[in-house]
């Protein structure tokens, strides 16, 4: 083998490595995203689950609401993290204390609008 079919064969080779890492990288990104979405979908049934416990209508105000849901024995035993190091906050839309109707999540993602955190439909949570 010649010193050409050498370097031809290396640059071959690092052209798939590059492809396969942009791949994987893609695949983690997206990945990340879905775990995201489903921990809001988590949090979201966690709220849904505690209106029908207590018989509370989209709408009604709980003091606490967060700490109602969220905590050693609750619905949810902790925050969850992002995935991709976003933050989380809760009620943005109609209160932080208010139990939003549905299709509205309480839990939103801060990278909900650069990296696509938020569910396409959640008329159904």
């Amino acid at each position: 083998m010649s010193l050409l079919e050498t370097t031809v064969v290396i640059l071959v080779l690092l052209t798939l490595i590059a492809v396969l890492f942009i791949g994987a990288r893609a695949w983690k990104r997206g990945s990340d995203r879905a775990i995201c979405i489903m921990r809001i979908q988590f949090v979201q049934k966690a709220v849904r689950s505690y209106s029908n416990l207590y018989d509370l209508e989209p709408g009604s105000s709980v003091p606490g609401l967060q700490n109602q849901i969220i905590g050693l024995g609750r619905f949810v035993e902790t925050i969850p993290p992002c995935p991709s190091g976003g933050t989380y906050s809760f009620g943005q839309t109609f209160g932080v204390d208010t139990i939003p109707p549905p299709g509205t999540p309480y839990m939103e993602c801060s990278l909900s609008v650069s990296e696509h955190h938020i569910p396409n439909v959640t008329s159904d949570w």
